[in-house]
């Protein structure tokens, strides 16, 4: 057993490590109000049923905790809620989907994200027509992006 394991590790020292083990460039990022801190988006795509999930990154590279409500619009709620989507060409607003209980179809009961770490965040949102095709993203406390491309 432990030759087939130093072999393995072998290599992967040889051969480099699969490439569903690295991770994906993110496809836009932005600082956060607080130095140290960053977005990262790692996917928005359109879905079935009409929406699009955005997938991203809190990076938190500072020496604090993010606060765990600075991402979202309903209190109590953890969540991020308060992440929305800006077609400023369309002049539409498209807020997180959400379910007959009101409860947000995204990350919720979220912690803090602690110094030195990165936190894994997802959110679901009415698709803008077909014809848009680039989109602004806006996170609280974060300088907005725009222009992310939505993918198919």
């Amino acid at each position: 057993m432990r030759a087939m394991i130093a072999v393995a590790i072998s290599a992967l020292c040889l051969f480099g490590t699969p490439a569903l083990l690295s991770a994906a460039e993110p496809i836009a990022t932005t600082d956060g109000e607080a130095s140290g801190t960053r977005i990262e988006i790692q996917e928005l795509k359109r879905v079935t049923g009409g929406t699009v999930m955005l997938r991203f990154v809190a990076v938190n590279d500072s020496d604090q905790d993010i606060p765990n409500y600075l991402f979202q619009a309903t209190e109590g709620t953890h969540a991020v809620d308060g992440v929305y989507l800006l077609d400023l060409a369309g002049k539409k607003k498209y807020e997180v989907v959400r379910d007959a209980d009101k409860r947000c179809i995204c990350s919720h009961d979220i912690p803090a994200v602690k110094s030195k770490t990165s936190l894994n965040l997802w959110a679901k949102f009415p698709a803008p027509p077909d014809g848009v095709e680039k989109i602004g993203v806006v996170v609280p406390h974060f300088i907005p992006m725009d222009d992310v491309p939505i993918g198919k």
